[in-house]
């Protein structure tokens, strides 16, 4: 807490209302049209509300009236309360998702705060989007902040059973599929799955983020779990509209608040709740937005260590977060880590999160486990780097099949997601439950905006099998209410030319999530002219109907359609006729094979490959210098360059030091490098027979 408070004179409200001049004048007159006398705000804190309500909100319905709680706190507490409307994302109706919109809220938030009279702001979110956005507004501004969560709706049910929202419409529009319950029983599901207001009562993306929240400091301890229709929900609104007018006094800023340790928090409590995958995108940018360097190896780093004890949907297998509240809630698990935690990280109560759930308890062992028994051993997250995710991807191994931990399976891709919704019930499908579904085109370009499409369905054919789990890959997000086999977010996307987007039908995938290796390309291929003429067809397709992206020739994408050694056996045919001359000259003196065909015979068309003006690599850009790369010093060659024809090539690894199988890449050849005999029978047309004369 701040040793010295600040005077009514150092508020910022007062550069609006305290001047003796003509514009301070026009901010008063205009306060008193709305009926308000200088007594409503001289010497009082300005408390702007931003309050994310609206009628397309579904899971805000409760804060046209919660904001009535925030305001009674504020003026309890001494403060003039302002509510100012703010963008609503509801993700239940918003199309095509609200990942596009996430910024726009956050620059919504930060606005409104600038340009307004306000000293200090509460912040009324829930909804998947709504947090982060709000306290990324709130970490650009950077004034007297609390944040305000939703809270969770109420169980759901339907005939006796416990319905959570997201994690069972997947499973029962299964059932569905399969034949298994009816129309009449499917409505029935519908109007039981979501019955009070409030977010999803599964640990998704919103019951994650609002835990994030409470972790990082920036909401009141319990907050975040407590049902929205609940009593304790008004009262902890109104307390932080009570704690926010003391917060403006005492100057306490998200920026002594968001340290990175205070992002460590976070992402361990992510581990431990078994939080959303969307967690990773979401708290990266609150930490850079705050000026902290959080990253995806801090999220690698906790999953190592921090077990998931929250037995909650759809990492757990029975409870909600109603039952999470009850249990204890956010600060009884936070106790059950604290040894992975900062305990001396600034909180909105003036005190740290340590001082803030000592002596926590909690009721239920089996809904916020201890460590010796947890539900996952591992965090709840895992990052996997391969030759199909040089950048990165991530899968949440707790609520996915364990046989599914380690995978290998022929790919089916689909390179939309119309295509794969035509196709994802055909009986005549050819799928397995060993098939590895991969979806492209759907990453923050493709889709765009990245939407929640990655818990790809299970085919119609399989679920009738009753298969319910399966390997999905995809460049784009999915709910977190979802569960199941998906590793998403991987980058680059295929759309601006990751490797993801060089996959075929039935080249096989190979997943190791305790390797961290994934995805990863067992087959891999060096694109001849059929293959490049096909991919660039389809770009240039793309590009006309306003799809893909003009490319730069210079760019790395122009290698995915045609790289070095795409052209390497195209000049060796073209000096065929050379070659075959040298060969029959020696035939007449030389006595051996190797004499014959001496590997000096191809130098001449390799080297001038490399350094012979149009026609050589240099005017095929790779974004190096190949003239630099021939007077580089090379390891010896003991085993003989891979041919052009060459299906499964192992090669140095894109992302070190992840064993895998590069595609597209190969070692630089050099015009002294001696070509092995092997190698050289391998080549295509002309053959070794051929070159030699007759007899």
């Amino acid at each position: 807490m701040s040793e010295t408070r600040k005077k009514p004179e150092d508020l910022r409200s007062a550069r609006w209302f305290a001047p003796d001049d003509l514009r301070a004048f026009g901010h008063r007159s205009r306060a008193m049209q709305m009926g308000l006398a200088p007594e409503d705000w001289v010497g009082k804190p300005v408390i702007a509300i931003l309050n994310t309500w609206s009628e397309a909100q579904p899971c805000h319905m409760h804060f046209k009236s919660r904001v009535d709680d925030v305001k009674r706190g504020i003026l309890q507490a001494g403060g003039f309360p302002m509510e100012l409307p703010a963008l609503s994302l509801s993700e239940s109706f918003l199309k095509p998702t609200t990942m596009l919109y996430r910024n726009l809220l956050a620059m919504d938030a930060e606005e409104l705060l600038r340009g307004h009279p306000v000293d200090g702001v509460v912040l009324m979110g829930g909804c998947d989007k709504t947090t982060p956005a709000l306290l990324l507004g709130a970490i650009s501004m950077n004034i007297p902040a609390i944040y305000m969560p939703a809270g969770p709706m109420l169980r759901g049910n339907w005939k006796g059973k416990v319905l959570g929202s997201g994690s069972d419409a997947w499973k029962y529009w299964d059932e569905r599929r399969a034949g298994k319950i009816t129309d009449e029983d499917w409505v029935d599901v519908e109007a039981g799955i979501a019955r009070s207001y409030g977010t999803c009562m599964t640990m998704g993306t919103a019951a994650t983020m609002m835990s994030m929240a409470e972790t990082l400091g920036m909401t009141l301890p319990g907050a975040s779990s407590i049902p929205a229709a609940d009593a304790n929900h008004m009262r902890m609104a109104a307390e932080s509209g009570r704690r926010i007018v003391d917060m403006v006094w005492e100057d306490l800023r998200p920026s002594r608040i968001l340290t990175r340790n205070a992002f460590l928090n976070a992402i361990s409590a992510a581990m431990a709740v078994g939080c959303s995958t969307n967690a990773i995108i979401h708290l990266i940018a609150l930490g850079r937005r705050a000026g902290q360097d959080i990253g995806l190896d801090d999220f690698e780093r906790a999953s190592r260590k921090v077990p998931v004890i929250a037995n909650i949907r759809p990492s757990g297998d029975k409870y909600l977060m109603e039952d999470f509240f009850y249990a204890g809630g956010l600060p009884g698990l936070l106790e059950r880590i604290r040894g992975h935690l900062h305990l001396d990280c600034l909180t909105v109560t003036g005190k740290t999160i340590g001082e803030n759930i000592n002596g926590a308890e909690i009721y239920n062992d089996d809904v916020i486990r201890p460590v010796d028994k947890a539900i996952y051993q591992e965090g709840a997250l895992a990052v996997l780097k391969g030759n199909l995710a040089p950048d990165g991807c991530v899968i949440k191994p707790s609520a996915c099949a364990p046989k599914f931990l380690k995978h290998t399976g022929p790919a089916l891709v689909f390179d939309d997601y119309p295509s794969m919704k035509a196709a994802i019930d055909r009986d005549d499908l050819d799928v397995t439950e060993d098939t590895v579904l991969i979806l492209r085109n759907a990453g923050p370009q493709g889709g765009p905006g990245m939407p929640e499409w990655g818990m790809l369905p299970i085919p119609k054919k399989l679920v009738k099998q009753g298969v319910r789990d399966m390997v999905r890959l995809s460049d784009s997000r999915m709910s977190g209410t979802s569960y199941g086999a998906c590793i998403l977010h991987v980058s680059p996307e295929s759309f601006v030319g990751g490797p993801l987007a060089l996959v075929q039908t039935n080249d096989e995938i190979e997943i190791d999530v305790e390797r961290r290796l994934m995805p990863q390309a067992v087959v891999c291929r060096t694109l001849g002219p059929p293959e490049a003429l096909r991919l660039g067809a389809s770009k240039v397709l793309g590009v006309s109907k306003g799809t893909m992206r003009v490319d730069d020739r210079d760019s790395l994408v122009f290698k995915e359609v045609a790289s070095i050694e795409d052209f390497l056996p195209e000049k060796i045919n073209k000096s065929a006729r050379d070659i075959k001359k040298k060969i029959k000259q020696n035939v007449d003196h030389k006595k051996t094979v190797a004499e014959i065909i001496n590997p000096d015979t191809f130098n001449k068309p390799i080297q001038g490959f490399f350094t012979g003006g149009k026609s050589g690599v240099s005017e095929r850009s790779d974004q190096t210098n190949p003239i630099q790369m021939l007077s580089a010093p090379l390891p010896a060659v003991t085993e003989p360059f891979p041919p052009s024809t060459s299906v499964s090539t192992p090669l140095p690894a894109l992302i070190e030091p992840s064993p895998v199988t590069v595609m597209l890449s190969m070692p630089s050849p050099a015009a002294t490098v001696p070509l092995p005999l092997t190698w050289i029978r391998s080549l295509p047309p002309p053959t070794l027979m051929e070159l030699l004369p007759p007899a």
